[in-house]
């Protein structure tokens, strides 16, 4: 299992656009991968989950990948947050 912080830099959060490409970007790996924010984890596979944080500027998430390409999911992910200005 790994796991990655980071704090979201983006001025909106992780609102529709983003949850969506976050989703997307998690789906295509066949890893278990979770996203934590204040001691709630939900499925990154799941845009209602993801939506149901309500994650907004400043906040500090975690996000951990289990499984055969969980270095790469989270490589992938961590590549979306940067080019997106989402969070680092």
């Amino acid at each position: 299992m790994t796991e990655k912080q980071f704090t979201v830099t983006a001025d909106t959060g992780i609102h529709a656009r983003p949850a969506t490409l976050l989703v997307q970007t998690a789906s295509r790996f066949s890893s278990d991968i979770q996203l934590e924010y204040k001691d709630k984890k939900v499925n990154l596979k799941s845009i209602m989950g993801v939506m149901s944080l309500g994650i907004g500027k400043g906040a500090s998430i975690a996000i951990s990948a289990d499984g055969n390409d969980e270095e790469e999911a989270l490589a992938s992910i961590q590549e979306l947050f940067t080019k997106e200005g989402l969070a680092e």
